[in-house]
Formats: C-alpha cells, structure tokens, sequence
C-alpha cells in the first residue's frame, strides 16, 4: 500500500501531524500500536512552566530566546518562536472546530489548573470544564470551595485534597469542604462501589434522569459555593454537555480534575481528534506496530508491521512519533538506549552508568535525566542512522532528545508544534514536487 505520508504513533504528535496533513489533501495514513499517554493525561496542553535551569516562567512564549541560549538544541529552539506559536493556535482553533473549547488566559500568562491531590499545575489552554486559577491570584473572587467525589469511587480523595488546599497561603481566607454524593440507582450496576471507574459512572450520568437525581443529591450534600471541583466522571465524548447541564441544574460552576487512568479528559482529546482526521479522509490501524524499516540512499523506502506480514507499507515522508519510554518507543538497556523500531541515532548520553540517569527520589526538585534522552535530529526534525540524515523520515514528540517535558511543562506543547512542523514540512514537499512538475524550468532556476 502506498500514501503521501505514513505516521508512526497516534498520540498528541502523531495526530496532529496527521489532521494538518489531511487538511492540505494528503493520503494519510496512522500506525497506532495501543493506547496513546492522553489516556493518562490531565487533557489540558501544557507549554512551558519552567526553563531547563529551573526557573519557573509565567509567559512562556517569553522565555523562547532564553530557552534557546540554555538548550540550542531544544525542540523549540530548533523550530522557534513564531512556528510554536502558530501550531498551538492552529490547534486551539482546529479543536474548537470539532467542539472541544480550550482557553489560555487574555495576558498570554500561564494559568494554574487544580491536580487530584489539591496541588496546582501551571499550564497553557485548559478545556471549558476545567476552572483556570489565576497564576498570581488562584483564589481570587473565591470564598467558598467544595471538593466533591462520587461516593466509593476511589480515584479521588476529595478529603487529601482539601488538606493539601488548606496549606496554601492564599487559601488562608477560603472556606473548603467535602463531599461525597451518591451514585443514582448504583444497585444496577452490580458491582461494588468501590470499583467503580470514571468511564462506569459517565455511563450511568449520561441518562438524564439520573443527572437530574444526582443534581439534587449535590445540592442537598453542598450547599452554596462558588465553585464546585469534581473528578472528570462525565463522558469523553458528550461528557461536555453533560457536565454543561449539571451546571444549570445545580447552579454551580463546576471544575473538572483528571482521575486516576483512564483519564477522560485526556481521553475526550484524543476521540475529537481521531474522529476528525477520520472525517478528512485518513486511514487508523489501529492495533498494528511497526516492526522495522528498510533504507536506501539516506530514505526511509518502505515499513513492515506486525499485522501486514511481508507486504509493505510505502509512503513518501514518514513520521515517528512513538513516545519515549512509557510508550516503548524508547528502550533502555543497562549502560544504553537506544531508538526501538529503526535503531536511529540517539544523542549522547550524559553518562553510560544508569545511576546518573535519574533522581534517587521520585518527586525530586531535580530533573530525572532519562527524561531527556531520544533521538539526535537536525533543525528540520530529521533523525540519522549510522550519522546518515534520513531525508524522508521526521520525528516529532517524546521521542526527541534535548527536552524533559515533566520537568519543564512543555510535552503536548513540544507534541503539537513538532507534529505540526513536520507536516508543514511534508506539505510543502509535495507542493514543490508539483510545482516542479507542471514548471520544470522554474524548478531547474532556469528562468
């Protein structure tokens, strides 16, 4: 089988580069091998929170001239400002278009988005249900608080929550409560409460009789607030109507936090997004995983999976967008790493002894250095093999070296812009290739 454009991994990155593929008319097709991080992710796109020296930054497309000087080599560095900048507006836009709202705050300042443990993130764009604190004033025009879970679901501990919230200083003044509501009709469900996960309770709120009873029973279990924070139980797909008409029948402003995985939040993207590259015409194998390559003259010629056998898929650019460790793109022996389906160049480790490559405490203040390892790339994305440029094979997201996207705040950020950047760069192939062809003096420079 033959396409424009083979991409490698269904994640942030290799979504976006596909929908931006699509959209210009390219025979797209995406090799996703299971489930994808946003299934246990917070579902908001972060962009940078804090430089590779660990200064913590506020107006992160500031900072891209300071990035530069620190990390030359960083995904943003390499593509800049500007191009970063138009690819996570892009992807503002697209997903407004296929009904996904995400707002960044009017001062182009980060904003802080509230964790299940009661502790706060800085982020980017944040969906509609998702209340953004204010970076410098998060409990502003805020007196009361309720945390409020699903009584037995175990995914989140409104009470941990409300501890952690109390220490912070600017929540002196705020009053915070919990509570826990009952499940309408949860004998139905023939199960114990306590297994509940967030996908089984959106199934049983998405009726609107039991939204209606499960309405009351917040009321009843509240009170007034101002606004109320519940785990992201409402669906991935209509889970924003849903959670839009709690609002009215409550009366409440309601906030979403993720959940234990898997995270509808995160989820909710990823559906949006596979579902409209479907409706531009591109191709999912779902379930199938590269198995490896074949290169000839510095190209990427064809790619085998598990699931096609000896047939080959062809393409003419390739994208790997495999994920890093978590998502087996990268794999780890004890003194290397190395690049799991092509066995691509790796940039240089800071050290061969495995020691040196994390923190001895998880939730350490340092970075863990594993986080930064992946593929060595030029400044246009294009990985090498044997110190070879393979010039129709782009790399986009975790697999990239050069970034620690926990530590930083920046992995959907450096997802969205380099998947994007990499089918900027494939569409403008194919339209020099056809400009080429219908003017091949022009192409020669001899006119």
């Amino acid at each position: 089988m033959k396409f424009d454009n083979i991409i490698i991994g269904g994640g942030v990155a290799g979504l976006t580069c596909a929908i931006r593929c699509a959209q210009a008319g390219l025979k797209t097709a995406v090799i996703a091998a299971g489930q994808s991080a946003l299934h246990f992710s917070s579902g908001s796109i972060d962009v940078l929170s804090r430089l590779p020296t660990g200064a913590v930054t506020h107006y992160p497309f500031n900072e891209f001239e300071t990035l530069a000087n620190q990390s030359p080599d960083h995904p943003y560095s390499k593509l800049g400002v500007d191009v970063t900048h138009q690819a996570i507006d892009w992807y503002q836009q697209t997903m407004k278009n296929i009904g996904i709202e995400l707002h960044h705050q009017p001062d182009d300042c980060n904003h802080l988005r509230i964790t299940p443990m009661g502790t706060f993130k800085a982020t980017w764009l944040s969906q509609s249900t998702v209340h953004p604190f204010p970076m410098f004033e998060p409990a502003k025009a805020l007196h009361k608080i309720a945390l409020v879970t699903i009584d037995g679901f175990r995914d989140f501990q409104p009470q941990l929550a409300a501890d952690n919230l109390r220490l912070l200083p600017q929540f002196a003044n705020v009053e915070i409560t919990t509570a826990a509501v009952a499940l309408p009709n949860v004998e139905l469900m023939q199960r114990n409460p306590c297994e509940y996960r967030s996908i089984d309770i959106s199934r049983v709120l998405a009726d609107d009789n039991k939204l209606q009873r499960f309405a009351s029973a917040m009321k009843n279990a509240i009170g007034e607030t101002d606004l109320v924070v519940l785990p992201a139980v409402f669906g991935n797909g209509t889970g924003i109507k849903v959670i839009k008409k709690l609002e009215q029948l409550t009366g409440y402003q309601l906030c979403e936090i993720p959940t234990m995985p898997p995270s509808l939040l995160g989820i909710r993207l990823e559906d949006a997004m596979k579902s409209y590259y479907k409706s531009l015409g591109g191709l999912i194998l779902a379930g199938d995983e590269v198995t490896h390559g074949e290169f000839e003259n510095n190209q990427l010629q064809r790619i085998f999976t598990r699931h096609h056998g000896d047939m080959p898929l062809m393409a003419n650019n390739y994208l790997l967008a495999s994920g890093s460790f978590f998502s087996r793109g990268l794999h780890a022996e004890r003194h290397h790493i190395e690049e799991a389906i092509f066995g691509l160049d790796i940039a240089p480790l800071i050290s061969t002894n495995h020691q040196h490559w994390y923190q001895s405490q998880f939730f350490s203040e340092q970075p863990h250095q594993f986080l930064a390892m992946g593929v060595e790339t030029n400044q246009h994305l294009q990985p090498s093999l044997n110190g070879n440029t393979i010039t129709n094979l782009y790399c986009a997201g975790a697999i990239l070296a050069h970034y620690n996207p926990i530590f930083e705040g920046s992995g959907s950020g450096v997802a969205i812009s380099t998947g994007y950047h990499a089918a900027l760069s494939m569409i403008a192939l194919r339209d020099n290739y056809a400009s080429s062809a219908i003017f091949p003096s022009l192409a020669e420079g001899n006119i």
